[in-house]
């Protein structure tokens, strides 16, 4: 997925809970939802730029040489303007782009 599309903020936003769990009707369940997939976008996250940033990577483990690439500076600083996974999930449930099933609440019918 694409986050740099996302419209969720890059701050903190104080949201009423009673309109989050109106779809769930409980907000312990929607907030299980929107935490799981926040793990899901961190996950994400985090392998794409680990498979960025080791383009840079050096075969030489020396201590004395530092070596600042202008290009490594600029993807991480990318990714530190992004917004925190929990906003982004919170942000995917609230516009429905998030498929939750429970199954507790399903029943099997044998026929």
């Amino acid at each position: 997925m694409d986050y740099k599309k996302t419209n969720a903020p890059t701050n903190t936003v104080t949201r009423d809970i009673m309109n989050l769990c109106d779809e769930t009707g409980n907000i312990y369940e929607t907030i299980a939802i929107i935490g799981k997939r926040a793990n899901q976008i961190s996950a994400e996250i985090k392998q794409e730029l680990s498979k960025k940033l080791q383009e840079f990577a050096s075969s030489t483990d020396n201590l004395d040489e530092v070596f600042e690439n202008r290009e490594q500076i600029e993807i991480s600083r990318f990714y530190e303007k992004l917004p925190k996974p929990s906003l982004i999930a919170t942000q995917e449930f609230i516009d429905g782009k998030i498929y939750y099933r429970n199954p507790v609440d399903e029943t099997v019918v044998d026929e």
